[in-house]
């Protein structure tokens, strides 16, 4: 294929992963945006392999890696994408990293001079501490999401300026790197081994419920490490691509931060987060609450004239979207108002639950975002809480609290308030929740989908 031929191949799968992400900006067009994207990289991966001659090679690592991908895509249930996505994130600074160190031992064979002109050697040490630190600081993310590691934050005195150290130490052996004549492998190697160990430094402080902004930054850093590969390579749809991503996660990061009140710079550096309360007062007695059954949570429902769903994380975790359904057109019939709240970060990972109720085809004008719905709760005459917690947490409003400022579902102003989970157990920042002891509040315990399905019977 020509060079002028592999340029348009590369601009015409550029423009559908730009359509791509303006069909993922809305449920309504995410299944044709996926399409898009699956259609673009399709016409980048077979472009590529007709400018190498290693061809069947490259052929023979994608059906492997895709056939464990598609393995592991089978099996993993919805409620574990937000550490598949960690995980994936991983692997895509790993390769930038791998990248790096070949071309870096044999550059001729990637088109480069055989003596790495300092430009190159800038894109590759950028490629390759980002990559390095993407990927050290995803497997904790996935660690911390999956529950093979606390998801409280584990900080040391002085962690900010170990951190900075161990930066500017990177940084010397990258210009070390830079201005060596010859290929300096003492220096590439000491600065991706630091940038592995600072990748785990700046995310263990951070606290499970900042994931989701993890989850989100993790991802512009994979991208910003694909384009500065891309770079190196002299590879176009490897930098566009790279920057799509980079900048889109960046977006996407800051708009997170702005919904849970965290400084972006922060998430940058990391270290915020915090450890949680308890389920007793400050004086050490135990908290009253009040509890009801699926009937009794029915019968409130069947007569409520308005009635607002917040889904959670448990709604995920009991699978209980086609149930709520349900739930939905038999309060309906009824003549009950039913909408559903959606807070920016519910279900730990963006877009969580809107994923989970378009799956259960809940028409798109029931399902309201934050900002849309919020001054309506204290007009609401029932709010059903499946499985939430740290999104519908007053303690965001009690200055001292570690969420304090982070924008909430205002469930608490509803007339009454029920909240169906499993136990009293704190939510995933370790928080007690203030609203689950009001008096206008009915705790119904179960599993999500059970205590659904028993208020359909029930209505």
């Amino acid at each position: 294929m020509s060079p002028n031929l592999v340029a348009l191949a590369y601009l015409v799968a550029s423009v559908f992963f730009i359509l791509a992400l303006k069909g993922l900006s809305s449920p309504i067009t995410a299944r044709r945006g996926n399409l898009f994207g699956m259609v673009g990289m399709a016409i980048a991966v077979i472009t590529t392999l007709t400018v190498t001659k290693n061809w069947a090679l490259i052929v023979g690592c994608i059906v492997v890696g895709g056939s464990i991908g598609a393995v592991v895509a089978k099996r993993v249930q919805m409620t574990a994408m937000p550490e598949l996505v960690a995980f994936m994130h991983s692997l895509v600074g790993l390769a930038a990293v791998f990248i790096a160190i070949a071309a870096v031992n044999n550059p001729v064979s990637f088109g480069l001079p055989a003596m790495l002109p300092m430009g190159s050697k800038l894109e590759l040490f950028l490629g390759t501490f980002i990559g390095a630190m993407t990927w050290s600081g995803s497997v904790i993310a996935f660690l911390k999401l999956s529950g093979r590691m606390s998801g409280a934050p584990i900080t040391f005195n002085g962690q900010h300026m170990v951190n900075l150290i161990l930066a500017l130490v990177m940084v010397g052996f990258g210009l070390w790197f830079f201005f060596s004549e010859t290929t300096n492998w003492t220096a590439f190697a000491s600065m991706a081994v630091i940038a592995f160990v600072l990748g785990f430094l700046i995310i263990v402080p951070i606290g499970g419920a900042d994931m989701p902004v993890v989850i989100s930054m993790l991802n512009s850093y994979s991208g910003w490490a694909a384009a500065g590969i891309g770079f190196s390579l002299g590879n176009p749809m490897l930098i566009i691509a790279g920057s799509l991503v980079g900048s889109s996660g960046a977006i996407l990061s800051y708009i997170m931060c702005k919904a849970m009140n965290r400084p972006f710079l922060s998430v940058i550096l990391g270290g915020f987060g915090s450890d949680g309360g308890s389920a007793v007062e400050s004086d050490g007695k135990q908290k009253n609450h009040r509890s009801g059954s699926a009937d009794d949570a029915a019968f409130l429902l069947g007569n409520a004239d308005s009635v607002i769903i917040v889904p959670g994380y448990g709604l995920a975790v009991a699978r209980a979207q086609h149930s709520v359904k349900e739930l939905a057109e038999k309060l309906h019939e009824k003549g009950v108002s039913v909408r559903f709240a959606i807070h920016p970060v519910a279900g730990r990972m963006p877009g969580h639950m809107n994923v989970l109720l378009a799956e259960a085809e809940i028409p798109y004008e029931q399902v309201l975002e934050m900002d849309e719905i919020n001054s309506d709760f204290s007009n609401t005459d029932v709010v059903l809480v499946l499985g939430a917690n740290d999104v519908v947490n007053p303690a965001a409003y009690i200055a001292g609290s570690p969420i304090y400022g982070m924008p909430i579902l205002d469930a608490h102003k509803a007339r009454t308030v029920m909240v169906v989970k499993r136990s009293m157990a704190a939510g995933y920042a370790g928080l007690d929740n203030d609203l689950f002891y009001m008096d206008k509040t009915m705790m119904v315990f179960g599993d999500a989908k059970k205590v659904v399905e028993n208020m359909v019977k029930a209505l």
